[in-house]
């Protein structure tokens, strides 16, 4: 079906859901005026941070620290995922839940007791998984007049009627022939739906677009790095952007994908996007010969209409570390130096916290939040300093923080009442950069010119650093420091709310479940959920009484390539959670997991040569989804594999025989000799693994 046919299915089932099926009048009232005012309306939770200043609180206290130790479970309800789940911010919507799961599942509940009304899957072509960097995942959903809004990890946008789970209009936001993917939630302002994608690790162009929210018809599109030279520009921005860039980087994609922060200023009509790393990682790959290479690792202003660029802030400039600038952006009004600044606040990947005029772009101030190595302050300007090792050419480099960050995707919270930011960090962590100085731009691939070597001092002196540590940060963005901090028994943790009964809540990866007192980090409450947490809580009132709700499960990511995080992750099927006081349900959880060590299930004759290559084509095309060292969390831990599974081990990998389960063939990639020294390398990891260390 070619454009004009998608926008005229698209208008007509547009025009047919509202006067034929469209949602009820309560609903197709909450638009642009109820979203400027969502910050009173304490009974939903209508956008992926509340408000459009996506700060994360709420003024809700019957839930506070003196009743907290009362909070309980009521209901859970299990999604029976394990591969990806589960990264969404619920919406809350006149008593109905609304939110997303992974392969872009829609679900809606009911708050009070989690009854399933409807489900909608959009049937994404399972084998996109080879092109997904960080796992088939789904950040969330936007409501706007009664319609849900639904970014595919095949780069849909869908709009779904609320009411019946019906889809309403679709369009296809990305050329599918290449590797982007949608994992965000869409952002609607003035009647658009905003959405960005993602893809810069498998080698493409990032760009944000704007469409028609009741037709799907496009407004805008504004790219965020240059194209090919000799098609010409798209815009006076990508014309100056294009001389900061060196030699033929447009044939690595260039990467700067807007795949999470999209923020609207309905105040000052400006949109504020996040956008990602270069493609490949390395400037001296993508852009031989240096420059910023502008707008990668950025915070971009647009203006709303049009999606003209206003001004830019580099975080990271000619960034060789992937360190996005695609993190939460959070707006607020603060008192600074005497007087009233309408701020941009970001904690990106780089370890620094940024607080910028959001009128002007102009940096006000800015200070490391976590323990890093790869630079040693800002300048004046905003700039970073590198420090004599962040960075050695096409040579092996040890530096940090890892490229996971000091902060990842995670959403931070700001209470007003203390004035605090409240952040998940990520702090010591390294990692071991390895270019390649063979690579080479190649499609359907992961593209980030990321090397392998299991050999020398620098392998050895990252595997002896000490710990890196998970912590929750109290940040005070006027003084730029921390006012406490609680340092956690695992790296990761999931995301924050706070509210106006002086609470912090948020969950952990083994699965704890927290509320702490906002003022000095006490802990005050904690839930065993049984399964790792990544998603933030939201709150909202139901029938006049204050409800939290939870999504958790724990799933995959970049965070594979590092060494093993401190501390357990938990995993198990991912479910939905609510709590409020006076509850006391409990979770009756599905088995999950292996009771015993692995052992491997057949014999193979493999040469060591034969292992070592196994291992060097396992960490470049399984590790990401299958996990480091093949100690899976979410997906198949093939250290388990069957001899059943064993047997048809080529055509799984080579011919595609589990596609429909999300595990894509390979068969353009590697031989059947590959697949070989790939299952050899499987079996020694099951036999080194069912063997005690000291046995060894």
């Amino acid at each position: 079906m070619n454009t004009r046919h998608r926008f005229l299915l698209a208008r007509g089932m547009a025009l047919l859901a509202i006067f034929a099926c469209g949602p009820s009048d309560s609903t197709r009232s909450i638009g642009d005026a109820r979203l400027r005012e969502a910050a009173r309306d304490t009974a939903n939770w209508l956008m992926y941070g509340r408000t459009y200043d996506e700060q994360r609180n709420s003024p809700l206290a019957e839930i506070n620290e003196t009743t907290v130790g009362r909070l309980g479970l009521i209901w859970s309800r299990e999604l029976g995922a394990t591969r990806s789940c589960c990264e969404a911010t619920p919406l809350v919507v006149n008593g109905i839940i609304y939110t997303t799961g992974e392969w872009s599942i829609v679900y809606a509940l009911t708050a009070r007791t989690g009854e399933l009304l409807w489900t909608y899957d959009p049937k994404v072509d399972r084998a996109r998984s080879r092109v997904a960097c960080c796992g088939a995942v789904n950040r969330g959903l936007a409501f706007y007049r009664g319609w849900l809004y639904v970014g595919t990890i095949d780069g849909r946008l869908i709009a779904i009627d609320a009411r019946s789970g019906t889809p309403v209009w679709e369009t296809v936001t990305v050329d599918q022939s290449k590797p982007y993917t949608i994992t965000g939630a869409p952002r609607v302002a003035k009647g658009m739906v905003l959405i960005g994608n993602g893809g810069a690790e498998m080698g493409v162009r990032g760009y944000v677009s704007a469409y028609n929210a009741e037709t799907g018809a496009m407004v805008w599109r504004t790219f965020t790095v240059p194209g090919d030279p000799s098609l010409g520009f798209e815009s006076e921005a990508m014309r100056r952007a294009a001389e900061t860039w060196k030699g033929r980087w447009w044939e690595g994609g260039g990467g700067g994908t807007v795949w999470d922060a999209i923020v609207y200023d309905p105040a000052l009509d400006l949109v504020y996007i996040g956008t990602g790393n270069g493609s490949p990682w390395y400037r001296d790959l993508r852009s031989p010969g240096g420059g910023d290479n502008l707008y990668i690792s950025s915070i971009l202003a647009l203006r709303a209409d049009d999606g003209a660029l206003v001004w830019h802030f580099q975080t990271t400039p000619g960034d060789n570390w992937d360190f996005t600038a695609t993190q939460p952006i959070m707006l607020a009004d603060l008192q600074i130096g005497g007087r009233a600044r309408k701020v941009l606040m970001q904690a990106p990947k780089n370890g620094f916290f940024y607080v910028l005029d959001r009128e002007t772009g102009a940096f006000i101030s800015g200070a490391a939040f976590s323990n890093i190595a790869w630079s040693t302050g800002l300048d004046a300007t905003g700039r970073p300093i590198e420090s004599s090792g962040a960075y050695a050419g096409m040579r092996p480099f040890l530096t940090g923080p890892d490229p996971s960050g000091a902060h990842s995707w995670y959403p931070m919270a700001f209470n007003p009442a203390t004035g605090l930011v409240y952040l998940p960090v990520r702090d010591g962590t390294l990692f071991l950069h390895q270019p390649d100085t063979n690579w080479r731009p190649a499609p359907r691939q992961w593209n980030a010119g990321l090397g392998a070597s299991y050999e020398g001092p620098l392998v050895a002196k990252w595997i002896a650093s000490a710990p890196p540590v998970g912590r929750l940060v109290a940040w005070d963005p006027v003084q730029q420091r921390a006012k406490w901090t609680i340092d956690h028994p695992v790296l990761e943790s999931g995301g924050v709310l706070t509210t106006a009964g002086n609470l912090v809540f948020q969950g952990r990866a083994d699965g704890a479940f927290i509320a702490y007192r906002a003022t000095d980090g006490a802990k005050l409450w904690e839930f065993d959920t049984k399964t790792g947490i990544m998603a933030p809580p939201v709150t909202y009132l139901l029938d006049g009484v204050q409800h939290v709700t939870l999504m958790v499960g724990w799933g995959a990511g970049i965070a594979a390539i590092n060494p093993p995080s401190q501390g357990p992750v938990k995993r198990g099927f991912s479910r939905i959670l609510t709590f409020a006081i006076g509850g006391n349900a409990a979770i009756n959880t599905q088995p999950y997991g292996h009771a015993g060590p692995p052992s491997p299930a057949i014999d193979v004759a493999a040469s060591p040569a034969t292992v070592r290559q196994g291992r060097i084509l396992y960490d470049t095309y399984c590790l990401s989804c299958h996990g480091l060292g093949v100690v899976a969390g979410p997906l198949p831990d093939l250290r388990y594999a069957t001899a059943a599974t064993h047997a048809a081990f080529e055509s799984i990998v080579l011919r595609g025989a589990r596609e429909p389960l999300g595990m894509p063939s390979f068969g353009d990639l590697l031989s059947s000799a590959n697949a070989k020294a790939i299952q050899a390398y499987i079996l020694q990891r099951a036999r080194e693994s069912a063997t005690p260390p000291s046995n060894r």
